[in-house]
């Protein structure tokens, strides 16, 4: 069977559906099901239990797709070992970040890794930290950009850069009138404890972001239960929403450095001053081609050479 029957199959298993498969593969969804039943023939059992909404697969069609990708991974490690041997300057790569590190980050790494690698060929895949981990597992992405922690016996990683977590309340927040917070995030921030805010409504991160957890754990650590007013997957909206008075949230200072919102919220240091770190990470034993080697290389030096100023 042709790679790319594999990869039509686990498109089925992964959106449910044909309809919605043949909808992302950018195909006719009879194509799609002929294709699956052609797969199915050869197969001698069915794939999937089209009983069910969603489509579940049977214990055969489970075995297919565990088999599938380990023979798409190995496909995968077989092509970057030839464009390595077949020229060490060239090759593709998919990066996986999420848009908030693409936007205040690697935009500004890229133009340097391409004036440097040319030949290479690079694409961006952007999700959520949950999402961008997965990606990388299954091999459709082959380095991400991501945050601790990560399952150290799934990835490898090289740290890049660590950044603090600092808290954004409205202006006319008591808080901000009473401490007299500064609008401007530049400099030594003054110190307070987040157990103050403890009435006061939240904007927190998608669950699918690891910076859900830390205000949850940060909150419990202070004795509380934070009050979500709502959830964002843009830390953009997250700011420009505490700014409008809708209410605090917790956000990097990479971020804040790097974007501000027409009106100007108030900044406050944690005095636990936590942090989080950034990494490349890639999946554990995985081929590295010549392509992921140079870009991790080049990154981690970057980072190095901007220090703080990231």
């Amino acid at each position: 069977m042709e790679i790319r029957h594999f990869h039509y199959i686990r498109t089925i298993y992964e959106m449910g559906s044909i309809s919605r498969a043949a909808e992302k593969l950018y195909i006719s969804q009879p194509s799609l099901s002929q294709l699956l039943k052609s797969v199915e023939k050869k197969v001698g059992a069915p794939l999937f239990d089209r009983s069910l909404k969603p489509l579940r697969p049977t214990t055969i069609g489970q075995k297919y797709l565990e088999t599938a990708q380990q023979i798409m991974e190995l496909d995968t490690e077989f092509r970057r070992y030839v464009e390595d041997e077949l020229g060490c300057a060239q090759g593709n790569l998919v990066v996986g970040s999420s848009p908030f590190r693409s936007t205040y980050f690697l935009a500004a790494f890229l133009p340097k890794f391409q004036a440097e690698y040319p030949g290479i060929r690079l694409q961006l895949a952007e999700h959520t930290s949950k999402r961008l981990e997965e990606s990388v597992l299954s091999g459709d992405v082959d380095l991400i950009i991501a945050t601790q922690p990560v399952d150290e016996d799934a990835f490898s990683f090289a740290e890049l850069y660590s950044e603090e977590m600092v808290l954004v309340l409205p202006a006319n927040h008591e808080l901000s009138k009473k401490y007299h917070l500064p609008q401007d995030c530049h400099g030594t921030l003054p110190l307070l404890p987040i157990g103050l805010l403890k009435d006061t409504p939240f904007i927190q991160m998608h669950s699918e972001q690891k910076l859900h957890q830390q205000l949850l754990s940060l909150c419990a650590e202070a004795g509380f239960v934070p009050q979500i007013y709502l959830q964002t997957r843009s830390m953009e909206t997250a700011l420009t929403l505490a700014s409008a008075g809708l209410g605090a949230t917790l956000l990097p200072m990479t971020l804040l450095r790097a974007f501000q919102p027409e009106t100007r919220p108030c900044y406050a240091a944690l005095p636990t001053r936590p942090r989080r770190h950034a990494l490349v990470a890639w999946r554990k034993k995985a081929y590295l081609s010549h392509a992921a080697r140079a870009f991790i290389d080049l990154l981690v030096n970057y980072c190095r050479d901007k220090g703080d100023d990231i």
